[in-house]
């Protein structure tokens, strides 16, 4: 039989269906989407490259997965941002890890033997669970407390201190040193001048870089408290009506951070308290971008808690605002792409497109977009936020290209965990378990990693309820039950 000129067939060769616009075949297309969120099961001769026996004589982890990822079973190299999601990590991290010294971190290491199902008789080290022989022969096993393991509780505690140090150390300086001296001098005197004041800011941004750099951001609030116990007594002495605008501007940034530590944590009425007081401060330093990015945040609660009712006439007041603002700043394009999640949840997919035109726009300004601090929109969230709008409109067909594009990039894991989300959400919207089983448990897994159960954990929970039409299946129950789990865990 004569085989037409436009068959078009998938790269392991099956030939494809007329109606098959996604271009590969149906085995190829899941084995394409399993790796996006875990290691694919590979067959015995993966392991025997000369590349992967020398990392694995080496006892360097790093070596190994670098070999892993080059295999060249996979077809394609795997991306180092795709297999750092598997283990809850960013791509700026594994690519230390590949290059660096060979991690001496137990756990670290029996962790990341299970996640690529290294073979136990290739390892330097024992897995629990695994056969005592199973480990290489010759080779000096593990400590009896190493295979009995720590107490879990002391770990968690080691491990909050050690996210808390390594987060202060990995904090870069600042091009602008601060001057602790001249602070050290105002706070005796309670006294300052407005080079004295300006040094709020630059400790302000280096809270922000703690923050962000933590991955359980409660680790950030005692520190943001210490420091607006300082701005609040400066605040209380007579100061120059400029000294003190400028104080208000490091309040209004200050309490905009506290508000994201406790949103992060789940604590929405402390939240909305702190964002209501950044604008009301912003509002008396007349600082047009500070006082909309404030109730942009404010709005947001009400987008994240599906109030998007409540949430529209704030993001119009902020963005009003925003227009009154420095125009070199993305203040208003990020309005504008929280605007878009509200237009989505209202159901007006004319409006949410309109919005996030607005937002793309960010691309436009001139020079370097300020990326961190309170004002953190450069659109590199663009394309998930596009995606995670069209699964809110229940538009399937326009999101999941985007949503599976995002993954493949060097994003969070909080990220990460929530375009898992959204992509298990499509499953459920198509009826497919297969979908909805292994982008869900990958999203739960990147909670229960980095400790995001306020953040990643809400879009769980919000997608639980939507998991009952499916309880025949017994991979979704037991999804259902984890995510019950997880939601019961405090942040």
């Amino acid at each position: 039989m004569s085989v037409s000129r436009a068959a078009r067939y998938c790269r392991c060769g099956a030939r494809l269906a007329r109606d098959n616009s996604a271009g590969t075949c149906g085995p190829c297309g899941r084995r394409t989407r399993n790796t996006l969120v875990g290691a694919p099961e590979v067959p015995p001769g993966f392991w025997q490259t000369d590349e992967l026996l020398d990392a694995l004589a080496a006892r360097h982890m790093g070596r190994v997965i670098h070999a892993y990822r080059r295999n060249p079973w996979h077809g394609r190299p795997l991306s180092q941002g795709v297999v750092a999601g598997w283990v809850g990590i960013d791509q700026t991290q594994l690519s230390r890890m590949e290059t660096g010294a060979p991690s001496q971190d137990l756990s670290k290491l029996i962790q990341w033997a299970r996640v690529l199902r290294i073979p136990a008789r290739l390892l330097w080290f024992a897995v629990p669970g695994a056969p005592p022989s199973a480990h290489c022969a010759g080779l000096p096993g593990p400590s009896a407390a190493d295979a009995e393991g720590v107490d879990e509780v002391n770990r968690r505690e080691l491990l909050r201190l050690v996210s808390m140090t390594g987060a202060l150390l990995a904090v870069p300086p600042l091009d602008e040193q601060v001057d602790f001296e001249r602070l050290e001098h105002a706070g005796t005197t309670g006294r300052l001048d407005l080079t004295a004041a300006a040094e709020y800011d630059r400790l302000n941004a280096r809270l922000w870089q703690v923050f962000s750099r933590s991955k359980s951001k409660q680790l950030a609030l005692p520190v943001v408290r210490k420091q607006l116990g300082v701005l609040t007594t400066a605040l209380r002495q007579p100061q120059t009506s400029a000294v003190r605008r400028q104080l208000c501007v490091a309040a209004a940034d200050l309490f905009q951070l506290c508000g994201e530590i406790f949103f992060d944590s789940d604590q929405y009425t402390d939240a909305a308290q702190c964002y209501a007081l950044a604008a009301g401060v912003g509002k008396e330093a007349e600082a047009f971008d500070l006082w909309a990015c404030a109730m942009t945040r404010h709005a947001f609660i009400g987008v994240y808690e599906r109030q998007f009712d409540q949430a529209a006439p704030l993001l119009e007041g902020a963005a009003a605002l925003a227009r009154r603002g420095d125009p070199d700043l993305s203040t208003r394009h990020w309005v504008a792409a929280v605007q878009a999640q509200t237009h989505a949840g209202l159901g007006d997919l004319a409006a949410c497109e309109r919005a996030l035109a607005t937002a793309e726009e960010v691309s436009a300004l001139d020079g370097q977009v300020r990326s961190s601090g309170w004002l953190r929109f450069e659109g590199s969230r663009l394309p998930e936020e596009r995606g995670a709008c069209y699964v809110e409109l229940g538009r399937p067909d326009l999101a999941e290209a985007t949503l599976s594009d995002a993954l493949y990039r060097d994003i969070s894991p909080r990220r990460r965990g929530s375009v898992l989300t959204d992509l298990a959400t499509i499953g459920v919207q198509r009826r497919d378990t297969h979908q909805l089983v292994t982008y869900g448990s990958a999203a739960l897994d990147v909670a229960r990693q980095t400790g995001s159960a306020g953040y990643v954990g809400r879009k769980l929970a919000v997608l639980r309820p939507r998991l009952a039409p499916f309880r025949a299946d017994t991979h979704v129950r037991h999804l259902e039950q984890e995510i019950a789990r997880l939601k019961a865990v405090p942040a």
